[in-house]
């Protein structure tokens, strides 16, 4: 929540590209123990949501984490920014109450997916009313916290000079009451708080606009928790000639690097892949041991600061460089579609399934969650094998352990890649197909525009789901290029009961994660025939029909059929 500043862009690059080189590790993994440091961010989901991804999505794929939007009670409104004004410290917001809270935890534990709650304690609210769990509050006068105006700054304005310091930390950010967090009771009320949900099981804090708090009093209220060392990692956003550096953050926990972000925009849009070969410490961001980090979060997004689910393939593939890449440890943001940015989540929250409603669920896109397997086996490997042709196409390995070959360009790459796995077949976990190295580390792959290449030595074989999540066994996989508005998805309806026998209200939704190019995999029985068309639903409910006749497609005796069709306009 805190105010987004402006930082200049960093434009560190590599030397000479396009040979076969071994560069050193740069630190991996932040603060979160064991090998599985992903976190999924279910930005406004339900804990009930949450509690059933965690068991669907989250646990299969190998997420060690998944992050939760603030439980706390706080003001009412549609728009997501309420759930970041809190009046109380009961579990009673828009997300749910506290047994759904505990159940949800517990289920996520069960699915071997521990929990960090988003956690707001530089701030109550800006106004007054009734919270969503129905307690009363003025701005300075919040009797279930319990907090009155002494324990509020003295600075009540919010023109922040973000190079004066004492502005920064003890001002009001975008006018919410201000906490007196150097107030030893204030210190002690915001402990009691994080301890409660500690006591329910959770395993960490994403702590919300701590570069408004000094750091010496976020130490003090760590100090008081039940777990001191418990995970914490600190929303600080960097600001070029700031008064306030996140890094003096590091002494309490992980930090957000925002910069990482906002220059994965700059790259994969504007600038040369190849640039990336030294990405991390070598463009002057904090120690990667102890920094978090992302491809957007939920206000970056909004404010153009970083790229969005709007943005296609950069979006894509950014994610798999980032899960590929050893630095920092990564928040994959999963939301939903949003046309202002005040905008709130359908349906207060709940998600009855990813991909209808508006609902992004990128956490589950097959290019993103193949990568999360990828990352924990490769672990803390550093980067060998560099290659890249001094543009839009890179590849790289693990070690041993994994390689990734990403193709950014405007045409197809053909090339034989020197990898360090062991010989023998591999499974690509981004297209499901099988790939042979032989016994030197080398292969040959072909990747079209804009697609990645990934393989590891997890996924040995395209068995089950092939390592992408792909359902096994016979059926269609739907490709279709179709370009689209704000706010409209490509669905496929089909005479046979899968496609929704030509209900457009039961269409299966294509993934846009290839944008254009739209994909599907639906399971049918072997000798399956039906006839099939292309939809363009609006977020109104709106359908519009391609043009021409029907396709057919007929499903093999073994395997799938695939099909590489163009929007018919």
């Amino acid at each position: 929540m805190a105010r987004r500043t402006t930082a200049a862009s960093l434009a560190l690059v590599a030397g000479a590209a396009g040979a076969l080189v071994s560069l050193p590790a740069p630190q991996v993994q932040a603060a979160p123990p064991g090998a599985k440091d992903v976190t999924a961010v279910m930005f406004s989901w339900t804990f009930d949501s949450i509690a059933r991804a965690c068991t669907d999505d989250l646990g299969p794929a190998g997420y060690g984490y998944v992050q939760v939007s603030p439980p706390q009670e706080h003001i009412q409104g549609p728009q997501w920014w309420t759930s970041y004004q809190p009046v109380s410290y009961r579990i009673a917001g828009r997300l749910g109450n506290r047994d759904q809270f505990r159940a949800m935890v517990d289920t996520c534990n069960a699915a071997g997916v521990k929990v960090v709650a988003d956690a707001v304690i530089n701030h109550m609210s800006a106004g007054s009313g009734t919270g969503t769990g129905g307690s009363p509050y003025t701005k300075y006068d919040y009797p279930r916290a319990p907090y009155s105006d002494g324990d509020f700054n003295d600075c009540r304005d919010d023109s922040i000079d973000y190079r004066n310091r004492y502005q920064v930390q003890n001002c009001e950010l975008v006018g919410l009451s201000d906490l007196r967090t150097g107030k030893e009771y204030v210190r002690q009320r915001i402990a009691d708080y994080l301890n409660d949900l500690l006591s329910l099981g959770v395993d960490g804090f994403r702590v919300d606009a701590v570069k408004h708090i000094p750091a010496d009093d976020l130490k003090a209220i760590k100090a008081k928790l039940s777990d001191p060392n418990v995970y914490w990692k600190q929303e600080a956003i960097h600001g070029a000639g700031e008064a306030v550096d996140p890094a003096e953050y590091l002494g309490t926990g992980d930090v957000q690097e925002f910069r990482y972000a906002r220059d994965l925009k700059r790259v994969f849009q504007s600038e040369r892949l190849a640039y990336l070969r030294n990405f991390g410490e070598g463009w002057g961001y904090m120690n990667g041991g102890r920094s978090a980090v992302f491809v957007a979060n939920h206000d970056t997004e909004r404010v153009g600061d970083t790229l969005t689910y709007k943005n296609g393939a950069d979006y894509t593939l950014a994610h798999v460089f980032m899960l590929a890449w050893p630095y920092g440890s990564p928040d994959v943001h999963s939301g939903y579609a949003f046309s202002a940015k005040d905008d709130g989540p359908p349906g207060g929250g709940t998600v009855n399934a990813c991909y209808t409603d508006g609902w992004k669920c990128q956490h589950d896109w097959r290019e993103i969650s193949s990568m999360v397997a990828l990352r924990n086996t490769a672990g803390g490997r550093g980067v060998t094998n560099w290659w890249d042709n001094g543009n839009d196409a890179i590849a790289f390995g693990r070690g041993d352990a994994a390689y990734v070959a990403i193709n950014h360009e405007g045409s197809a790459l053909t090339r034989t890649f020197q990898s360090s796995l062991p010989s023998g077949d591999y499974c690509d976990v981004q297209s499901g197909d099988t790939v042979r190295v032989d016994g030197s580390g080398r292969f040959t792959a072909t990747l079209d525009p804009n697609t990645a290449l990934a393989l590891h030595t997890g996924a040995r074989t395209c068995g089950g789901d092939g390592g992408t999540g792909t359902p096994d066994g016979s059926g269609a996989s739907f490709s279709v290029d179709a370009t689209t508005q704000w706010g409209q998805d490509i669905h496929v309806a089909g005479d046979c009961a899968a496609l929704g026998g030509w209900n457009t209200a039961a269409a299966p939704k294509l993934d846009p994660a290839a944008y254009p190019v739209w994909k599907l995999d639906v399971d049918l029985p072997a000798g399956t025939t039906c006839a099939y068309k292309y939809i363009r639903r609006d977020s109104g409910g709106g359908v519009t029909w391609e043009s021409g006749g029907n396709r057919s497609l007929t499903v093999p005796a073994d395997g799938r059929v695939t099909l590489d069709d163009a929007w018919r306009a």
